[in-house]
């Protein structure tokens, strides 16, 4: 399989075509995993991985060249939403489309920006 759902949150947009958005950007064989999480767990993550003591939105992190995994906090995203003018889900799509980029290879700036923006488009995300 080349791509999974895992949560430990009671909720998630299960209405969002990840697996569409997750071919479209790193291809067909690429395995990833995409796990909703509470704001420990992704505090967790943040501090032992990237020692950033803060409750993230969204973190990826590549295992190798073909699979990966990406962390979503929804009650995170949640609360953000609304100041980058999204609906939640819409968001999370966006905090989703967000890590793949980074699976990819890209970094934070215009580029990044300008594709994310195309693919949010693209998906419909509010």
């Amino acid at each position: 399989m080349s791509f999974s759902i895992a949560h430990t949150t009671r909720t998630y947009p299960k209405q969002l075509p990840f697996e569409r958005m997750k071919r479209d950007i790193l291809g067909a064989n690429y395995e990833l995993t995409l796990i909703f999480v509470g704001r420990t767990r992704a505090q967790a993550l943040n501090i032992a991985y990237r020692k950033k003591d803060y409750y993230p939105n969204v973190l990826s992190f590549p295992l190798d060249d073909t699979q990966g995994e990406i962390y979503i906090c929804p009650e995170v995203a949640n609360r953000q939403a609304k100041k980058f003018g999204m609906t939640p889900t819409g968001f999370m799509g966006f905090l989703f489309i967000h890590g793949l980029y980074h699976l990819k290879g890209h970094d934070h700036g215009d580029k990044m920006d300008a594709l994310e923006e195309k693919t949010v488009k693209k998906y419909g995300l509010k």
